[in-house]
């Protein structure tokens, strides 16, 4: 339900923002530094509901505070030192000055209270170093990141009492990390009490009496490798599209007693890089608190709860914990404006509300709606069941898909894939790491040499018959005529499925209504999660939406195996069906 505020003229949106902001000032946010940190003092805030969050970051709180009731114990050794929590808070406040400011002092939130006093607050009962070793931070855009992480890093390279501390900002792009960089710089060029202490140069930030350093660096830096890694700083992390970087600072922690990796970030398009994998796993340890998880990686997810809350500016906090002391007024309208567009719609909830999407609307699901899938069954339930295989046999140096479909009694489908792809490709993959990964989740088989020999495909399918009662294998002729002829002397049935609206519109539909009810059972098939992020569709001249892979490298082999044995499937699932909206072209 869209809120009445966006209904408002300018004198009342000005006068509806003043009371808001004054209603929140002095305990939701700050004019002033607090004599006292607030990590608590947040939680419960939030925790009681008084201060406005989205549920990640109500778990999250949860969490602090039931930490707090375990602190010492014999199975959790961690306690909370509220001096170390509040040591990096005092030093932005007293000694970092604003680069854009010459009499403006630095004033952390309750919200950055809780972040860093958490990270910097639990530390060990018996050898008081720190206990979280990475921090993911997601919160909007234009929320305070690069100051935070600027006087963050200041404190690390001179403050936290370690010799040879090394700080890394790191960034997809030189240009990003250069940012991050020259905010430091200048925070510690503006302040007497640094700009004694510190020495700056173009390229490195030096401070002689521990002899430790701050430099930059990024993806498109040849030489990765850091030494002796103290503190790590990642910023928008969405836009990696792999763990190299990543990778390559963890590994240079060895030689340091308390090294804090850290990763903030909006949302944003990479929807099966690393953050995905971070939010995940800390929606996860957030939500299964008694199972433990990730007791060493502190969380702060801030996003929206639902799409419709966008229209609600009062709920605009949950993404933004900062939102008072942004122009939120002309926020307001500029939202007004964009909404008309879709395009820029989209950009709104994936950046200032941190909703995942794919690129645009186009796409042909969003990632909520593959979120609804996650659904497990017990594959031995399935032992002697009718299904309907198909497959999509790509280049041969490429990815190829196979699979089994089956009806459930309940009218979802469950969908038994396998992929492979040849050793050479893997290789040459800009993530050969998730490929690995993969392999070892039984998604991919890797085969040797350069390409995939369909004797792989087809002895797949020989090895399900003997589980399995396979009705038909569902084919595109294309390049599939040797190995259709060995599956026909074997015993299969085989059917082709020609690439056009006529045969597949209707089952392009009737898959969208299953995922969109959460009737797509793969047992959490990462690799199928990916094919489906990369399908995206796309209008012809007369406006028709049409499928088609998000790009060059984004595969949507497995999708398309999984549609041409739906082609034979899906008129029976008692689904009643609608016409379809969608036009097909091949999904080549």
């Amino acid at each position: 339900m869209t809120s009445k505020i966006l209904q408002y003229n300018q004198t009342q949106l000005e006068k509806w923002w003043n009371d808001y902001r004054g209603s929140m000032l002095g305990w939701a946010y700050l004019d002033k530094p607090s004599p006292v940190v607030l990590t608590t003092y947040y939680a419960k805030m939030v925790v009681e509901g008084d201060i406005p969050a989205g549920k990640n970051i109500i778990l999250a709180c949860k969490r602090h505070l039931r930490d707090l009731e375990r602190q010492g114990d014999e199975d959790f050794p961690w306690v909370f030192d509220e001096e170390k929590a509040h040591r990096p808070i005092r030093f932005i406040e007293k000694k970092c000055k604003p680069s854009k400011s010459v009499n403006a002092q630095l004033i952390l939130q309750p919200w950055q209270h809780f972040i860093v006093g958490s990270m910097f607050g639990w530390v060990h009962r018996d050898t008081g170093l720190r206990r979280f070793r990475e921090g993911v931070v997601f919160v909007g855009r234009k929320n305070g990141k690069t100051t935070l992480e600027s006087g963050l890093a200041d404190y690390m390279a001179g403050f936290d009492g370690e010799r040879g501390a090394n700080v890394y900002f790191l960034a997809n792009a030189q240009v990003q990390a250069r940012k991050l960089y020259d905010e430091s710089k200048a925070m510690i060029e503006h302040s007497p009490y640094l700009a004694k202490r510190f020495v700056t140069t173009r390229s490195e930030i030096r401070f002689p009496k521990t002899n430790s350093t701050i430099v930059p660096m990024s993806v498109e830096k040849k030489n990765k490798d850091g030494e002796n890694v103290h503190f790590a700083v990642f910023d928008e992390i969405h836009e990696y599209k792999d763990y190299f970087l990543i990778s390559a600072m963890k590994q240079a922690r060895g030689a340091r007693l308390q090294p804090l990796i850290m990763y903030i970030s909006t949302a944003g398009y990479v929807l099966d890089g690393p953050l995905m994998d971070f939010i995940d796993n800390g929606k996860e340890a957030l939500s299964d608190y008694d199972a433990h998880v990730d007791e060493r990686t502190f969380y702060y997810l801030a996003s929206l709860d639902k799409v419709e809350e966008s229209d609600d500016p009062e709920l605009w906090i949950k993404a933004n914990p900062n939102l008072c002391l942004m122009d939120t007024v002309n926020l307001i309208s500029d939202y007004i404006k964009d909404k008309r567009t879709p395009a820029e719609y989209a950009t709104w909830l994936t950046k200032q509300f941190n909703i995942f999407s794919s690129t645009d609307e186009l796409s042909f699901v969003t990632i909520e709606t593959i979120n609804k899938n996650k659904r497990m069954i017990d594959e031995d339930t399935l032992l002697g069941r009718s299904c309907i295989g198909g497959y999509d046999l790509s280049e041969t140096e490429d990815f190829t898909a196979t699979g089994l479909e089956f009806k459930l009694d309940d009218g979802s489908i469950f969908w038994k894939m396998q992929s492979f792809v040849p050793e050479e490709r893997v290789r040459i993959d800009k993530n050969p790491e998730r490929l690995q990964e993969w392999e070892k989740q039984g998604y991919l088989t890797i085969v040797p040499g350069e390409y995939v020999n369909y004797e792989y495909v087809y002895n797949w399918f020989v090895e399900q018959a003997k589980k399995y009662k396979i009705q038909q294998i569902n084919y595109d002729p294309n390049k599939a005529l040797f190995l259709n002829q060995s599956l026909q002397q074997y015993g299969f049935n085989t059917k082709v499925v020609r690439q056009g609206f006529t045969t597949l519109g209707g089952p392009m539909q009737n898959m969208k209504e299953l995922l969109l009810d959460g009737k797509v059972v793969t047992n959490n098939n990462l690799m199928f999660r990916w094919y489906l992020n990369n399908v995206k569709l796309v209008t012809d001249r007369n406006n028709n939406w049409m499928p088609t892979k998000q790009s060059r490298n984004r595969k949507i082999d497995g999708f398309a195996a999984l549609l041409n044995a739906h082609e034979s499937l899906w008129e029976n699932l008692n689904v009643k069906e609608k016409k379809a909206r969608i036009k097909f072209v091949s999904l080549r």
